[in-house]
């Protein structure tokens, strides 16, 4: 006869396996009251549930379940980035900025080899250097304090990792989470704030004014294969691009991408997360030349929301991308809004039932931009609630400046869930996107 105890503790562990069956998508718990640290990628979730899926951190034994509460423990559960499968527990808000006591590091405490951010300015200025790149003791002394940086906030994820936040609070503060040549790995219900740069480039260009580069994205996948990133918010909250002030007639700007999917990643789910405030949020293949990229870069985007993106939402180039149910708004004071998805070397967009919401000074021909791109596929795009044919419109207004883009990609998505309508997508992504809304 079963003992009372032990049919209670079978239960309980029927009740868990229950909420884990079907990974994230399908349970209706939230994440205050159930386990997500071991769901998997539900079969046919876009490109990252291709050729055997994506269970992260899944198989990972006790001693590899981490519960994590500030850097130095973040930095211990990550393992210098290595491939045993861990499974790591974010709780309250984790600042890679910080020494090895916890203490607050900020600008100054990196600069180095007498950097001075106005002796910098000095010794570059267009007007007097010219169009070089800059070199000599500031710019020296830029990259040795850049490096001092990097070695805080810039994190190695390794293959078979899944890192989750627990509840609603979850947040990572200043870090670059790298998945660089990593596979199977899952970033879930997690807010990634600032990842600030102290210390960017300029970067002059010869046929006029130049830019200010910096060197953070909040995540970046380079060569990785089979991520899934879900119920994540990436924001610049805490340092805003646009309160930087002006140096050579550029914004100096202080953050790269939030998302940037690079050098041959291929097999990417990116669901349910909420891109906000911030410039250049999203880039899927960064070169025209990277002729290797062909053939990778499969990425599905689905029911995210990009509220307040500038642009690359996203920007892609060779990559197979299925584009849809997502929400697009653009601010009513936005002013600087210049495109939202980018069609760029050899891209094969499939954007279906997409939803944008613009002032009325951003027409719907603003929201495609083309660069070298031949094709776009779209379908059932909703524009402030009224139907409209995205490629129609772009070949339209763009024709005396553009080639005139095709419909046909080349291919039609098959791993994907239901596509409901963008108007219906609008609302279930506004109420459900971003951390702390796992369902």
């Amino acid at each position: 006869m079963t003992s009372v105890p032990t049919l209670c503790t079978a239960l309980r562990l029927a009740a868990v396996g229950a909420l884990l069956v079907g990974g994230g998508t399908g349970a209706t718990a939230s994440a205050e009251t159930r386990d997500i640290s071991r769901e998997t990628l539900a079969p046919n979730d876009g490109w990252a549930a291709a050729q055997g899926g994506t269970s992260g951190g899944a198989a990972a034994d006790e001693d590899h379940v981490f519960t994590v509460r500030n850097r130095a423990e973040l930095v211990r559960a990550l393992d210098g980035g290595s491939s045993t499968p861990k499974i790591i527990k974010v709780v309250g808000a984790v600042d890679a900025n910080t020494d090895a006591e916890g203490r607050r590091l900020d600008c100054t405490d990196y600069a180095t080899g007498g950097y001075d951010l106005k002796e910098y300015l000095a010794a570059y200025d267009p007007r007097t250097w010219g169009s070089a790149k800059p070199a000599g003791p500031q710019e020296e002394a830029r990259k040795a304090s850049a490096a001092r940086q990097a070695e805080r906030v810039e994190l190695p994820v390794g293959s078979n990792t899944t890192i989750v936040g627990l509840g609603s609070g979850a947040v990572l503060k200043g870090a670059s989470l790298q998945i660089e040549n990593a596979a199977n790995v899952i970033v879930r219900n997690l807010e990634l704030r600032d990842a600030f740069d102290c210390f960017p480039v300029w970067q002059p260009n010869t046929g006029g004014l130049g830019d200010w580069k910096a060197a953070y994205d909040t995540i970046w996948l380079r060569g990785a294969s089979h991520v899934w990133i879900d119920h994540i918010t990436a924001s610049d909250k805490g340092h805003p691009d646009e309160d930087e002030p002006t140096y050579f007639g550029r914004n100096y700007l202080r953050h790269d991408g939030l998302l940037d999917i690079t050098q041959g990643s291929d097999l990417v789910t990116v669901s349910w997360s909420r891109f906000a405030d911030h410039d250049k949020a999203m880039l899927i293949g960064n070169s025209d030349s990277a002729a290797g990229d062909r053939g990778r870069l499969r990425v599905t985007l689905h029911h995210n929301e990009f509220q307040g993106v500038v642009q690359r939402a996203p920007r892609v180039r060779y990559g197979q991308v299925h584009l849809y149910n997502n929400r697009y708004v653009v601010p009513a004071d936005a002013h600087d809004y210049r495109y939202s998805i980018g069609v760029s070397t050899e891209s094969a967009i499939h954007a279906e039932n997409n939803s944008f919401t613009t002032p009325g000074h951003v027409e719907a021909a603003d929201l495609v931009k083309s660069w070298n791109g031949t094709a776009l596929h779209q379908s059932g795009t909703s524009f402030n609630g009224f139907p409209v044919d995205l490629l129609a419109i772009h070949n339209a207004y763009n024709s005396g400046s553009e080639r005139d883009l095709t419909g046909d990609v080349g291919w039609k998505p098959s791993l994907h869930g239901p596509v409901d309508s963008a108007v219906r997508a609008d609302r279930d992504v506004a109420r459900g996107a971003g951390a702390g809304r796992v369902r």
